[in-house]
């Protein structure tokens, strides 16, 4: 199986950087005493990534802001070399050898993604030839924005269903500010995520090798080279994410029986296993993280499979 539910096992799955994260249901009460962790929530209409850390990165994130436009051109020219994609940087985050650095894919591919740029902090240099992305995570990025791509009606159906919801019960989503400044995580919306692996998933992976020669290739020659027979679920993941709109609102459970209901009955939305979490109206500053104690969820083991 691809990894699960990224954002909810380390902030947004890059562990060695952040150097400790919550546990599988929300806060790591550890690391954040109560009284701290409470201080340190926000509304999620409010949340633009504000407050966001990784650890030990208040030295780097000074000399990278110092050094911001060196740092964006280290970062472009990264994603232009490696991954044939031009990139738009959307914020810099210091981390404990150097900066993590957050950026948005729109053309010809939407998606969210990040880089590491090492930093010399004893003289103060952007190591510009040393950037380098965790292993499989741009990867992943671009596989989840072919998926986009390729099966847009379904994907633009499940769009409209969450929108629905939101119109018509009391959820909401994430800012766009807070994807594009700390989202970091492939293809995402306010309300939903994907997660997905090239390397497990044999259904994509022609469509990635044809994307990859040509990022101009047509939506319908990169159709025809999915293998719809190789697809197995379990590789390809679509994390739906709700909060409250109210403030001191508990996860309402009609709501989420609705938005489980719902999902298990459509036939029109994209095939792959869903997880749904209905949460409070509040995410950690720090880490991004929305999943908490009380939050409503139907995840591993218990996912619905689209086939």
């Amino acid at each position: 199986m691809v990894t699960k539910n990224k954002w909810f096992i380390c902030g947004i799955a890059f562990p060695l950087l952040l150097g400790g994260c919550a546990n599988g249901n929300g806060v790591n009460e550890k690391e954040y005493p109560k009284k701290q962790v409470k201080n340190q929530f926000v509304s999620v209409q409010e949340y633009i990534g504000e407050g966001y850390t990784l650890k030990n990165g208040e030295e780097t994130d000074k000399i990278a802001e110092g050094k911001r436009e060196e740092v964006e051109k280290a970062v472009k020219d990264f994603f232009l070399k490696e991954y044939k994609t031009e990139v738009h940087v959307h914020n810099i985050v210091g981390n404990i050898d150097g900066a993590t650095v957050f950026v948005e894919s729109t053309n010809p591919l939407h998606f969210y993604t990040y880089a590491v740029v090492p930093i010399d902090q004893s003289n103060k240099k952007i190591l510009s030839d040393d950037v380098f992305s965790q292993e499989g995570q741009v990867e992943g990025a671009i596989t989840e924005g072919l998926y986009r791509k390729i099966f847009k009606d379904e994907f633009d159906r499940l769009e409209e269903y969450l929108e629905k919801i939101v119109k018509e019960e009391p959820v909401t989503g994430r800012t766009i500010e807070s994807l594009q400044n700390v989202g970091g995580s492939g293809y995402m919306t306010p309300y939903y995520f994907l997660s997905s692996s090239v390397s497990n998933d044999e259904a994509i992976k022609p469509v990635y090798e044809l994307y990859m020669e040509d990022p101009r290739v047509s939506r319908e020659k990169l159709r025809a080279a999915y293998n719809e027979q190789a697809f197995i679920p379990t590789y390809f993941e679509v994390v739906i994410n709700l909060f409250m709109k109210d403030k001191e609102t508990d996860p309402d459970e009609k709501v989420f029986n609705r938005v489980v209901n719902d999902i298990e009955s459509m036939d029109d939305i994209p095939k792959g296993t869903y997880s749904i979490f209905v949460n409070d109206n509040t995410v950690l500053k720090q880490s991004f993280e929305g999943v908490k104690e009380n939050s409503l969820e139907k995840t591993t083991p218990d996912e619905i499979f689209k086939e």
